[in-house]
């Protein structure tokens, strides 16, 4: 292990980080300003990542591809607030979570019969294709460059809006009192709307900018729902800068965990141990994140107002 081994798998940890933070993004500005779960939100970056292969093998451009996949996750996003999730705002939690379970099933099957079950891979465009010397010694591939970038730019787009627009002030008093905000003639319901598209849009890149990483898989959306809700609770429901800061923690400590825990157990332990139990601790170390924060901060680190 030396440093520039550490170097490498910080930035990977940075790069899921940033994923993590546009899947956790779109779910803590709706469940923070509507109040409602949408276990959905997976099935948007699985179609976003889908849209994006299947325009790439279309168009052959990279940057075209991901907007169109954009545009038609946020398409999807709008169909589905408008034909189901709005009529969940005004019911239970475990209503909605079932209600999205359902969706999640359904986009699932409707998958399997567009592109079939099987994976489907994401080729990287020959530009991005591959290295960039950063240091010496030190190649890191371009894309995954790239994905920290429109990380960062996502991120900062989505702060610019949230404090700077009126659609922002919108969203901010609706996360600090929603009933005063219908009280004062605001359209809630299509502010809801917009914001559901917003983060329909953010799942929608996520997707693409993974889909070149990993296979595009039916269900690869639901795993990362687990890793984001443990962002949202870190970051504090309904903080933006909460879950940018929380997803860059959860993408290091798991990206660290299952790069050195099996080295630092080897150390004092059989490699045939190590080898077993390194990867097993190294799955839990952001719910031990979790709990730590939670025991110093229940809230989480930044609570939105309210």
């Amino acid at each position: 292990m030396n440093s520039l081994t550490i170097i490498e798998q910080l930035m990977n940890g940075v790069g899921l980080g940033l994923i993590l933070f546009m899947m956790a993004a779109g779910l803590t500005i709706v469940f923070g300003v509507m109040d409602t779960m949408n276990l959905a939100h997976g099935s948007l970056f699985m179609f976003g990542a889908y849209f994006a292969a299947t325009a790439y093998g279309i168009t052959d451009s990279f940057t075209l591809s991901v907007l169109i996949s954009v545009a038609l996750t946020m398409l999807a996003g709008a169909i589905l607030e408008i034909a189901l999730v709005r009529r969940l705002y005004t019911r239970t939690h475990m209503n909605q979570v079932v209600a999205t379970f359902g969706v999640i099933l359904i986009c699932n099957d409707l998958v399997k019969y567009i592109w079939g079950p099987a994976p489907i891979m994401a080729a990287t465009p020959p530009s991005l294709s591959g290295s960039v010397t950063l240091l010496d010694g030190l190649d890191y591939p371009a894309f995954r460059l790239l994905i920290i970038a429109v990380g960062i730019v996502a991120a900062i787009a989505l702060y610019f809006m949230m404090a700077h627009t009126r659609l922002g002030m919108l969203v901010r008093a609706g996360a600090s009192n929603r009933t005063m905000t219908q009280l004062m003639g605001i359209p809630v319901r299509k502010v809801f709307t917009i914001i559901f598209v917003l983060g329909a849009a953010l799942a929608g890149i996520g997707g693409a900018m993974m889909g070149p990483v990993t296979a595009v898989q039916v269900g690869m959306g639901d795993s990362f729902m687990i890793p984001a809700m443990v962002v949202i609770v870190i970051g504090g429901i309904g903080s933006i800068r909460g879950a940018f800061i929380a997803a860059l923690l959860v993408g290091i400590v798991d990206t660290a965990g299952r790069a050195f825990m099996p080295t630092l157990i080897a150390q004092v332990a059989s490699p045939v141990i190590a080898a077993d139990v390194g990867p097993a601790l190294a799955s839990v170390l952001m719910y031990v994140l979790m709990i730590v924060v939670l025991a110093c901060k229940p809230t989480g680190l930044f609570p939105a107002r309210g």
